[in-house]
Parts: structure tokens; sequence; C-alpha cells
């Protein structure tokens, strides 16, 4: 079991990708608090094609002036397919998540998160095809994540081809390389109906960060904390019990998120991660 304060929260900057800049979005976030950051990929937000070697830098001496850290960078997958059918959309997919990587190494940052692919759900290619394009995708991005001094991390996401976490851990483990690691979004999970406590631990051996956010099973949604059914209380118990020592990221989508994201922060410490988080 670990000891009280052993993980902090992070905050992904979805909610601020249609009006803020990334360096305005932080400076904002700073100011209530945060410090730990999720950076969404998104134009006019930050978008790898539209950044130069100048601007990159720029956000990067931001960032470290700032006192501020980058978890993750992370993607809208519902734009991209590396699993696609069409050969086309795949090589698109991973010319775009290229750029995702080399941004991070350009940022210090430590992990790109993917999706494993999406199917087709009125006539799904066979598994073995989808895993095929799964792991040759894999192929293509570890080579460019260790040469820029990131990692890639595989989250478990409801409209994939692998959308709970054994099937994310059976894809990793039968690929074989070990340096992959996984994210645990507990909406994701709860939207499918899975056990989330048995979803953390099958993920353990990997995890790398958890995304916290609210849904029902009906919609699918990445709500503020309470205006779902994620089970909190029963999440922070699972997560204490693991050990888990890293960052909780708040992927809450919201049109009011500055008053949103602290609310949620308050709803948690209630319902037990008081006795995770870092003050």
């Amino acid at each position: 079991m670990t000891d009280k304060g052993a993980c902090s929260y992070a905050v992904n900057t979805y909610s601020y990708t249609l009006d803020f800049s990334a360096e305005d979005c932080f400076a904002r976030l700073a100011e209530q608090g945060f410090s730990q950051f999720e950076l969404m990929m998104y134009p006019g937000h930050a978008w790898p094609p539209e950044m130069d070697a100048g601007q990159r830098k720029a956000l990067a001496g931001f960032i470290g002036q700032s006192g501020l850290r980058l978890t993750t960078l992370n993607m809208p997958n519902v734009d991209l397919n590396i699993a696609g059918a069409a050969p086309e959309m795949r090589a698109h997919t991973l010319s775009l998540l290229k750029g995702v990587v080399e941004l991070a190494g350009d940022l210090g940052v430590p992990g790109v998160i993917i999706g494993p692919g999406k199917y087709n759900p009125l006539f799904p290619a066979p598994r073995e095809q989808l895993m095929g394009w799964f792991h040759q995708g894999l192929d293509t991005l570890l080579p460019l994540a260790a040469r820029a001094g990131t990692s890639i991390w595989v989250e478990n996401m409801p409209f994939a081809f692998l959308p709970r976490a054994e099937d994310v851990m059976e894809a990793l483990d039968g690929y074989g390389v070990e340096e992959v690691g996984v994210v645990y979004d507990i909406a994701n999970g709860e939207f499918i109906g899975e056990d989330l406590g048995q979803g953390l631990r099958t993920m353990q051996p990997r995890l790398r960060l958890i995304h916290l956010s609210d849904t029902g099973r009906e919609v699918y949604r990445h709500d503020p904390v309470g205006q779902g059914t994620v089970p909190f209380e029963e999440v922070a118990g699972h997560i204490l019990a693991m050990g888990y020592q890293g960052a909780l990221v708040l992927e809450i989508i919201s049109r009011q998120p500055d008053s949103d994201l602290p609310d949620s922060v308050s709803r948690l410490a209630r319902q037990g991660f008081d006795a995770l988080v870092l003050d």
C-alpha cells in the first residue's frame, strides 16, 4: 500500500483546445494552482505542423521557466485510425503521430498516448488483421520514440478494436516489447461496463498513467466528477491498494472547465482521493 500523497493531479487541456493556445492555457490553469498537464494536439492549440523550431523552443522555455511539467501528449483519436483498412489512412495516421512524437522530444515529454485503432462496427476486418496493422504501427513509432527520448503509451478506448484492459495487455504482450506503456482511462472502462478494479490490476505491469472523468453507460462522456456513474470512492481504494505513485490526469471535457476542474478536485477529495494526492 502506498503512503499518503504519492500521486498528483495533472490536467488534460481538451476543454481549452478551441479557444486557447497551449501557452495561454497553461498560464490560465497555473493561476488555479495546476502545474502538470497533458497537452492535446489540436490546430491552433498545439499542432506539430504549425510549430517551427523557434516556437517549440519558446514553448519549452515557457514551461521550464514557469515551473510546469508535461506528463503526456495526446490527440483526439476520433480523427485517426492506426488500424484502418485503407493503407492511406494508416500512413496518414502514422505521419501525424510521428509529428507528435518529435514534438514530445522537443518538449521533453515522457509519453505519447495512442489508441490501438478502430474497426468497422457493421463488417469488421478479422481481429488478426487488425492486430497486425496495430503492431505494424508500433514497428514504426517505437524507433521514432526512442530517438526522440520519449515513449509510446496505449490507452483503453471503447471505440477501439481493443476496448478492454485485458485486450490491450494481450495485444502488447503478444507484441513482446516491454517498454510500451499503457494508460487506463476510468471513464472508458466504466462506459463498457468493465470491472474498474480488475482493469487497473490487469494493466498494472505496464501502467504509466490514469485518466479520471465521469460518464454513464448509455452515452459516452468525459464529464466532471459527479455527473455520471463512476464509483470514484471504489476507484480510489483500488489505486491506493495498487501502490500507484504516478499522475492522475483530469481528462474532463467541459464548456466551463474553470469551474468544473476545481469542483471535480473537491469532489474527488471527498471520495477518498485525499489519501492519494499530494497537497
